[in-house]
């Protein structure tokens, strides 16, 4: 997939997040791609090979469900599918348009599948490590198709420092949201049925983000 190819506009996207430091991208990708990742996701999930979330890092890593509770099962695991390794060639162009545009150095992007049983939700939190900062940009990309208006599961992003203002992002199938990963506290709340995404983070191999 080349960058012409991208179904949306990738200047507005840039300008948005220049100006914004976040945007949400309906149809993100061809439909086509979008069901073919769901149905890889639903297949390694019933194969067992998701493992519950953590929080934090190395050695403070621990499973704590008061926080969160959903699965994951990230996607270097399963990097020979077809459909896995065309939603990174996708990605890689993105990566490469917001380098070329607002030059984060970024360098890989890291990303599960992500699962969301009924009832599972994600307290609010940030993406930064306190002792890495090298994620940048967070990335979401939802695959459930015609979610329904009290499905519950949308993405909270709180706009401002002291979180009181956000919108939430209803996790339809095809949307792609992408935020400043050490900017923007966010939260998913409870999901009243079955909620699957491609969650990742753009990484840096060093340096400051410039803003």
């Amino acid at each position: 997939m080349s960058a012409m190819s991208l179904p949306f506009d990738i200047d507005a996207v840039l300008d948005r997040l220049a100006s914004d430091g976040w945007v949400v991208i309906p149809h993100a990708l061809p439909a086509s791609l979008v069901a073919e990742l769901r149905d890889a996701c639903l297949d390694v999930w019933q194969q067992g090979r998701f493992h519950e979330a953590a929080t934090g890092r190395g050695d403070g890593q621990a499973r704590r469900a008061e926080i969160r509770s959903d699965s994951v099962l990230w996607l270097d695991k399963v990097a020979t599918l077809p459909a896995v390794q065309a939603y990174n060639a996708a990605m890689d162009e993105v990566m490469q348009a917001v380098n070329r545009g607002l030059y984060l150095g970024l360098a890989e992007l890291e990303s599960h599948f992500a699962v969301y049983p009924e009832g599972a939700f994600y307290k609010k939190h940030l993406d930064r490590f306190r002792d890495d900062d090298a994620r940048t940009l967070t990335t979401v990309f939802y695959l459930n198709e015609a979610w329904p208006q009290d499905g519950g599961g949308e993405i909270r992003l709180y706009l401002d420092a002291d979180c009181t203002q956000h919108i939430d992002v209803t996790p339809e199938a095809g949307t792609l949201v992408l935020f400043l990963s050490d900017r923007f506290w966010h939260e998913v709340l409870p999901a009243r049925q079955q909620r699957l995404s491609v969650t990742g983070w753009y990484r840096r191999r060093g340096g400051s983000v410039p803003w």
